[in-house]
């Protein structure tokens, strides 16, 4: 069985792109709520309690899961899960891989306000987003098998472009 997968920075649209793919007829997996669930506690409170590398391995479990099911599904990442090497190929093993692209003013205007995100947890969030993005273009980039830019594009839009490459 053959998924859909969304990778991109936080903020890209990708849940909110995955919910217009869903009216296509696919069962919608967003990464960070899965995981969520499994360890019954906010991905903010795992990151706090539990550290970044035990999240990031909780996400290469997650995806792992997912394979194992044999399902189609469209697959909303969180951000940071194509960074490791198994996490890319697992995700190509579950179907098309496609980076939604976003300028940083983009996500900056997206994300004001949201404190949801421990990663943006700091003074200058603009300087952080900036340097987060450009560590991990060339890992979106290696792990996509297309990439759409979504600035200027509605999420109807975008869903369309997808579905017409699936």
């Amino acid at each position: 069985m053959s998924s859909i997968v969304l990778i991109g920075f936080m903020g890209a649209g990708k849940t909110t792109v995955g919910k217009e793919l869903v009216k296509k007829g696919f069962e919608l997996i967003d990464t960070d709520a899965y995981i969520e669930a499994c360890e019954k506690m906010s991905i903010s409170d795992i990151f706090a309690q539990k550290g970044e590398d035990y999240f990031r391995q909780a996400e290469t479990t997650a995806l792992k899961t997912l394979l194992a099911q044999d399902k189609q599904f469209v697959i909303s990442c969180g951000g940071g899960m194509p960074l490791r090497e198994e996490n890319r190929k697992l995700l190509k093993e579950l179907g098309m891989v496609v980076y939604l692209r976003i300028k940083p003013e983009t996500v900056l205007a997206r994300l004001k306000g949201d404190t949801t995100r421990p990663l943006l947890k700091v003074d200058d969030s603009g300087e952080r987003v900036r340097t987060l993005m450009q560590q991990r273009e060339a890992h979106y980039l290696s792990g996509a098998d297309f990439v759409l830019d979504v600035d200027q594009k509605t999420p109807e839009e975008l869903a369309e472009e997808i579905f017409k490459e699936f």
